[in-house]
């Protein structure tokens, strides 16, 4: 007992020692004010009032210093004086222009390569300063469009034109990594080759690589995650940075500036020999518009900009999530005579996506009664007069994806004489990508409700309107409809009588037994036949056509949504965009 007493007294006396010295450290230091100091106690009492500690101030001051830096161009560099000489926004200039006012937190903000040198404090005391910095070509962050929380990234071509002995992969990987953990839409302005590799690259790592695509997985997740991806061609998008806005839910490039190929004019002169090629003619908008790689063009990049906020209007953060519904002053009960003897013309709230390719459809984004929905229609004043040809077709299914990852209910306006055909349509493999729309019809699950505005034929027909049990639709007094269309149809299925006819009374008599037999499919073909054997459910007056299908979309909205979401959430209901 004796032993414990006499060790707990040594580790008392031990600890008044050291509290003792303590003590008697500090008043020294108060004392002491002739012998300069560097501890941090120190450099606290001579601050100012209410600064941060010396340490802390230093760091804050090099950081500020490296984001002036990065956020200010420099006018005499030849990259920024290439970059306005073509008419392009530095990259700066167009996070502002892209984001709400004051919104912007940039992520990364002081990554890059810094020249660090040496240099004294006013107490000689020496420090690192910045003696050089050239910033990741690579800009991104968080902000907002129009009041939704997002997630950037803009690439700055006037540094190494965007390649990646630029750029820091492990920031476009963040980003990506960033939007898909936090669900938040992801806008990409694309000038470059967005972080793709330049022979340079071998030089400054001392050894050449197999490509990577470390990003790429997250991009494919967020897809089909319905996390909105929303790109733009500002400039010329090479290799990855072509890729990374092509596989974007939607994308646009700007008329006067923009570019997109696999490689550019020089690499392309030592492949195929094809000399003296432009950018512009070698993957400019009117090639990449008109053949789908990209789905919108734009004036210039603030129009680019505003299709970006247009598009997402209508988008959720996620599958997760309902799109956004507002209060429209458009009374959904409204009745509209027009649409008796008039071709609906899109007007309002529609936003068309892809309007220069595919043209025998026409997709795109509207709001009934303030619900987003997309809109698919046939397009009869095209050169196929709405059938459906290869590229359409392939319209059509990546806007069945579109729709369906992203909880869009479809309104469709439905006249189609069939699949296109003829020579060129055989060539092109339109059946093949007719048969891929009739899988995306009937693999996708968001709601469809058809308007049969006047004919619906063959295979194509059935497809558009027969991918829902039970079907929702309804057809105007217009409808035409069947295997085929009599012109054709009845040379197809009465050739033997014709034929007969021909031999017997020649000609002449021939054309009396068609037009006998035409008057008489005439008869049969009314609409009110078929309604009649419940083959269509209801034929309406096109004047109602707004209130009928309001009354679908508001009951979508209210009674069937949560429970899609609800699926969705729990891994139930899968949907895939890519």
């Amino acid at each position: 007992m004796a032993s414990d007493g006499d060790d707990v007294s040594q580790r008392a006396r031990e600890r008044v020692q050291q509290v003792s010295s303590h003590i008697a450290c500090t008043q020294s230091s108060k004392n002491d004010v002739s012998k300069p100091s560097t501890s941090r106690r120190k450099r606290k009492q001579v601050s100012a009032p209410g600064s941060l500690p010396a340490d802390y101030s230093d760091r804050l001051g090099q950081i500020a210093t490296l984001e002036k830096l990065a956020r200010t161009p420099d006018i005499k560099h030849r990259g920024y004086s290439r970059q306005k000489k073509a008419g392009k926004l530095w990259v700066h200039e167009r996070v502002e222009a892209l984001l709400d006012e004051g919104s912007l937190q940039e992520i990364g903000s002081i990554a890059g390569d810094v020249t660090w040198s040496k240099g004294k404090d006013e107490d000689g005391t020496e420090k690192e300063v910045i003696a050089g910095f050239t910033p990741s070509n690579s800009v991104q962050g968080y902000g907002r469009l129009n009041g939704r929380n997002i997630v950037f990234t803009a690439d700055d071509y006037t540094l190494r034109a965007g390649h990646a002995d630029g750029a820091l992969m492990e920031k476009t990987l963040y980003i990506e990594k960033l939007a898909l953990s936090l669900r938040l839409p992801i806008v990409k302005l694309v000038d470059g080759s967005s972080g793709g590799g330049s022979v340079t690259t071998i030089r400054q790592q001392g050894f050449s690589y197999i490509p990577p695509l470390p990003a790429f997985g997250q991009v494919i997740a967020q897809l089909n995650l319905g996390i909105p991806n929303l790109g733009a061609v500002l400039g010329p998008a090479i290799g990855l940075g072509a890729a990374r806005v092509t596989a974007c839910h939607f994308s646009v490039m700007a008329a006067n500036i923009a570019s997109l190929f696999n490689a550019g004019p020089q690499v392309v002169k030592g492949a195929t020999f094809e000399e003296g090629l432009s950018m512009a003619e070698l993957g400019g908008p009117d090639i990449h518009c008109r053949n789908g790689t990209i789905d919108n063009v734009a004036r210039d990049e603030h129009d680019a900009f505003e299709q970006i906020r247009r598009v997402l209007s209508y988008l959720p953060n996620s599958g997760f999530s309902a799109p956004p519904v507002i209060k429209g002053n458009d009374t959904p009960d409204r009745r509209e005579e027009a649409l008796r003897s008039l071709i609906p013309r899109h007007n309002g709230s529609f936003f068309e996506i892809g309007a220069l390719w595919g043209t025998t459809a026409i997709v795109g984004l509207a709001r009934l009664g303030g619900h987003p929905i997309g809109i698919i229609s046939n397009n009869c004043e095209s050169h196929t007069g709405g059938a459906l040809d290869a590229l359409s077709s392939q319209k059509i299914t990546k806007h069945l994806k579109l729709c369906d990852t992203m909880n869009l209910p479809i309104l469709q306006f439905v006249d189609v004489p069939g699949y296109a055909v003829g020579t060129a349509a055989e060539r092109s493999a339109t059946m093949r990508h007719g048969i891929n729309l009739a899988m995306a019809y009937y693999t996708t699950t968001t709601p469809v409700f058809s308007v049969v505005a006047r004919r619906a034929y063959g295979v194509a027909g059935g497809v558009m309107l027969d991918c829902r049990d039970p079907r929702m639709r309804v057809a105007w007094p217009s409808g035409d409809w069947g295997s085929l269309p009599l012109k054709g149809g009845i040379e197809v299925g009465h050739s033997f009588e014709l034929k007969e006819a021909a031999k017997k009374g020649g000609q002449e008599m021939a054309d009396e037994l068609y037009t006998k037999l035409e008057a008489e499919y005439n008869t049969l073909a009314n609409p009110i036949r078929t309604a009649n054997a419940f083959g269509v459910e209801q034929i309406i007056d096109p004047a109602n056509t707004r209130p009928v299908v309001c009354n679908w979309i508001s009951h979508v909205y209210q009674e069937l949504m949560e429970e899609r979401l609800a699926k969705r959430r729990a891994g139930i209901l899968h949907v895939s965009f890519a």
